[in-house]
């Protein structure tokens, strides 16, 4: 059996100074993920998404349990250099972690904290650069990208660091529909290429062709598995509060519509129910078959 590369156990966390009464943040957290994996984490705002995010680089550490991270615990304060090397954050706000004056140098941050030559920082943000579309935007100063562009940049700077986790808090939530679809496909080729992913988003449509979702609601995982198992089951979204995509929820509504033009009884339109579509391109081809 792989060993996991992120692993939480019997994980709560209380915030700080909250009452003792209070329900804690997170509950009992056990999750797993593999090396190479994608997880989309879901959830309705203040379901504890963005406190699972920061135990996982120990910007916060659990009230009981422990994370760890490529077998390093976040508890013990010296692994959490080596930590921070293993997992690369990108937060909501690309502000919050731009810190220098251009692309090209905000991306060699990084490298250069870690010491690297500088013949390999240089070749480190050439990479990225090229495999982030930001080739014509390099001696640019910060202030004047756009929302999408200093998104792209945090990524950038994150991904030469060549974390083997990659953890995204809602990052395209502040990014228009195309910019949104753009950055994803970015993630996606860092994970082809090997890295893990957990992609925390309340867009829907963002996680729909993820392998593998985990939903938090009231601090606590209330469902593990596959897209298409979770969004075909109304009472664990009346719990969690999501929607399903667009996609999902026009593909429903039509194989509703045919089944009781159909005169089927219940037991054959349940039979009948076809997969659910996830994606435009599975409701098309679902409709024209």
């Amino acid at each position: 059996m792989t060993t996991p590369i992120i692993s939480l156990n019997n994980v709560s966390y209380r915030y700080p100074h909250s009452d003792a009464a209070a329900v804690p943040a997170l509950a009992d957290i056990n999750l797993d993920v593999a090396p190479g994996e994608f997880v989309g984490l879901i959830g309705a705002n203040g379901c504890g998404k963005s406190t699972l995010a920061r135990l996982l680089n120990g910007l916060a550490l659990p009230t009981t349990g422990e994370v760890q991270v490529d077998g390093l615990s976040t508890t013990v304060h010296a692994n959490l250099n080596r930590i921070r090397e293993t997992l690369g954050m990108v937060f909501q706000n690309p502000d919050s972690q731009i810190v220098a004056t251009s692309v090209e140098d905000d991306i060699a941050f990084g490298p250069e904290n870690l010491g690297l030559p500088p013949q390999e920082i240089e070749h480190r943000i050439a990479k990225a650069c090229k495999e982030f579309g930001l080739e014509e935007l390099r001696q640019t100063e910060p202030h004047w990208l756009s929302g999408g562009q200093k998104q792209r940049t945090v990524l950038a700077g994150v991904s030469a660091l060549e974390p083997k986790v990659l953890v995204l808090d809602e990052p395209t939530s502040m990014l228009d529909p195309r910019s949104q679809r753009r950055f994803r496909g970015y993630v996606e080729q860092l994970w082809q290429n090997g890295t893990t992913v957990i992609y925390i988003t309340q867009i829907m449509e963002e996680i729909a062709t993820a392998p593998r979702v985990v939903a938090l609601s009231g601090g606590k995982i209330a469902f593990d598995g596959a897209p298409a198992d979770f969004f075909s089951r109304s009472e664990l979204l009346h719990e969690t509060r999501l929607e399903p995509p667009l996609a999902a929820r026009v593909s429903a509504a039509l194989a509703m519509r045919g089944q009781e033009k159909s005169g089927a009884s219940t037991e054959d339109m349940m039979r009948r129910q076809p997969p659910l579509a996830l994606t435009l391109p599975e409701l098309v081809k679902q409709v024209c078959t």
